[in-house]
């Protein structure tokens, strides 16, 4: 039996934190091998913690699967980086790579949910709020979640914005952005392309109200694109609740996609397409593998591991 090893960012909220741990017990419960989970940083366990308690015996090797949403820095470079520190201290441990849930029905089917649970009809706009990335890929990928749920969802609309980590911290950061958002709006058959940052650079997720008012929103939901409670979530409902008490529009923020038996079973998915060597990951636009626009130093650089307070 090759044990699972499911890989998580980590966060500094307690709860987010709690929810992920629980989450690697529900998926335990749904696969006939050794299951354990661990964080690259922030929060315990750490990622060689999870490692250790899976190698007792004579184990040597294992799957790992990330535990993301897209496939941003996090997923390609910074896991991958752990697993070869891994591989390193356990001489002789092999390890088989996974990929990230991605726009799967299942995740699609949950935000439908949980925007259904937040009042959302065919009246409603929506604001799919993702933790966003330095990598335009990344950025695009909640871009094509937000256009999915606009075609199979009965809402008047569907905007998105990012949170934290877009623009990347460079001089041109917003102009980089905006040609990303512009590539999209010409390449894509969809209404129009708007973007949004929170605290690092305008405008912000309040910036992707304002537009959904602008369109002529009655009703806005924002649905947040995250697993689990955290830091970001906090922030991005904080943030629209104090611009619906300022504003004639009617709002409701839903609740991140949590742990459940779906997502559970999807990482089981994930599992066992590593095992079979059925690893379709997204290349064409990799910033690592692909000279885009801005991004030409980043073919090939070397990944390293975050360093995690606890390992």
């Amino acid at each position: 039996m090759t044990p699972l090893l499911i890989a998580g960012h980590g966060t500094a909220d307690a709860d987010g934190a709690a929810q992920f741990r629980q989450f690697v017990k529900r998926v335990g419960g749904r696969i006939e091998v050794p299951v354990a989970g661990g964080f690259i940083e922030l929060s315990p366990p750490p990622v060689a913690e999870a490692v250790a308690e899976l190698l007792h015996g004579n184990q040597s090797r294992l799957v790992a699967v990330p535990l993301m949403l897209v496939a941003a820095g996090h997923a390609k470079g910074d896991i991958p980086a752990a697993l070869a520190r891994e591989r390193a201290r356990h001489p002789g441990l092999s390890t088989v790579y996974g990929r990230p849930l991605g726009p799967h029905p299942t995740v699609l089917a949950l935000l439908r949910d949980r925007l259904a649970e937040a009042g959302g009809g065919p009246d409603t706009t929506v604001l799919l709020v993702g933790r966003g990335s330095t990598d335009p890929d990344a950025n695009a990928e909640v871009a094509k979640v937000a256009r999915l749920l606009a075609e199979t969802t009965d809402v008047a609309g569907v905007e998105y914005a990012f949170v934290s980590l877009a623009p990347p911290d460079t001089p041109d950061a917003n102009a980089e952005v905006a040609k990303v958002a512009r590539l999209l709006a010409e390449t894509t058959d969809v209404a129009g392309v708007e973007y949004a940052f929170v605290s690092l650079a305008p405008p912000d997720t309040i910036g992707g109200l304002d537009r959904c008012r602008r369109l002529g929103a009655r009703r806005i939901v924002v649905l947040p694109y995250f697993l689990f409670t955290g830091v970001l979530p906090r922030r991005v409902a904080d943030q629209a609740r104090r611009w619906a008490a300022e504003h004639a529009v009617e709002l409701a923020v839903a609740e991140v996609l949590g742990d459940c038996d779906p997502l559970a079973e999807l990482v089981v998915e994930r599992y066992h397409e590593a095992l079979a060597g059925d690893i379709r990951m997204n290349c064409d636009t990799c910033v690592y593998r692909i000279a885009l626009p801005g991004h030409h130093h980043r073919v090939g650089a070397a990944q390293t591991p975050h360093h995690h307070p606890h390992d």
